[in-house]
C-alpha cells in the first residue's frame, strides 16, 4: 500500500491545504493502527491517537467520528495507489490485463516496508472481525474505492463501452482485492508467495471475470429426484 496517495494522470494537484490535511488525516490513521496494534481496540481511545499523532482531541474530532473510522486513510491508502497505477496504463491494454497488471503491483511487497504495510492491514482485518464499527469502515472504504475506479475502466475500455461493463469490471477488481486481503488476514500465509494478497487477488479477478465454475452436470438441467 502507498504510504500517500497518488493523483490521477490528468487531474489538478491538490493545494497546500488539501495536503496537509490529508497528510494530518494519515498521522491519525498511522497512530490509531500503532495504538490498536500495541494495545488492542479497546485499550485504545481516541484521546490516545490523538496524543500519539500530536494533536488535540478536537482536530481528532474535526477529522473522524471515532477510533475506528481513524484508520479509513490507512486502509484507502492503497486503493488510491492501485487505481493511480491502473490509470497510468499505456492506452490500448486490454481491461484484464491491465486490472490484474496494476493489482500485482500494487499488491506486492518487494520489501521489508511494503510487507510491514501489509501486516498492519491484516492486523486491521483481523480486529475487524470482532468490531461492526470497524468493518464498517473497511466496507466503506471498498465501496468508495469502487465508485472511483468506474470513471478509470470506462476511460481504459475507450469510453465508448457499455456503462454497465465498466461498473461491473471496478465491482470484480474492488471484489477481487477485498476478498483475497480478508482471506490472507485469515491466515499466517507470508507477504509474498502462492497465498500472498497479490497472487490471491490475481486468482479472484480472474474466476470473477470468467465468470462461474462450469457445473458438473456438463451443462445438461439436473436431474429430479
Amino acid at each position: 500500500m502507498s504510504s500517500q496517495p497518488s493523483p490521477a494522470p490528468g487531474a489538478p494537484a491538490p493545494s497546500l491545504t488539501e495536503r496537509r490535511k490529508a497528510a494530518t488525516r494519515l498521522d491519525i490513521a498511522r497512530a490509531a493502527a500503532e495504538l490498536f496494534a500495541e494495545h488492542g481496540l479497546d485499550g485504545t481511545t481516541a484521546e490516545d491517537i490523538a496524543r500519539r499523532a500530536g494533536v488535540g482531541p478536537r482536530t481528532f474530532y474535526r477529522y473522524f467520528r471515532n477510533k475506528q473510522d481513524a484508520v479509513g486513510p490507512l486502509l484507502a491508502a492503497g486503493g488510491d495507489h492501485w487505481r493511480a497505477l491502473l490509470a497510468a496504463t499505456e492506452p490500448g491494454t486490454a481491461l484484464p490485463v491491465a486490472l490484474e497488471r496494476a493489482i500485482r503491483q500494487a499488491l506486492a511487497a518487494p520489501d521489508a516496508h511494503a510487507a510491514e504495510r501489509l501486516e498492519q492491514t491484516r492486523a486491521l482485518l483481523r480486529a475487524a472481525v470482532g468490531d461492526p464499527a470497524l468493518r464498517a469502515v473497511w466496507y466503506r472504504v471498498n465501496q468508495e474505492s469502487e465508485e472511483k475506479l468506474v470513471p478509470v475502466t470506462a476511460r481504459l475500455t475507450g469510453g465508448g463501452t457499455d456503462p454497465l461493463e465498466a461498473r461491473l469490471a471496478a465491482a470484480a477488481a474492488t471484489a477481487a482485492i477485498r476478498i483475497a486481503m480478508e482471506t490472507w488476514a485469515g491466515t499466517d500465509a507470508p507477504a509474498r508467495g502462492p497465498e500472498s494478497p497479490a497472487e490471491l487477488a490475481v486468482r479472484c479477478l480472474r474466476r470473477l471475470l470468467a465468470g462461474p465454475a462450469p457445473s458438473h452436470t456438463g451443462g445438461r438441467e439436473p436431474s429430479g429426484p
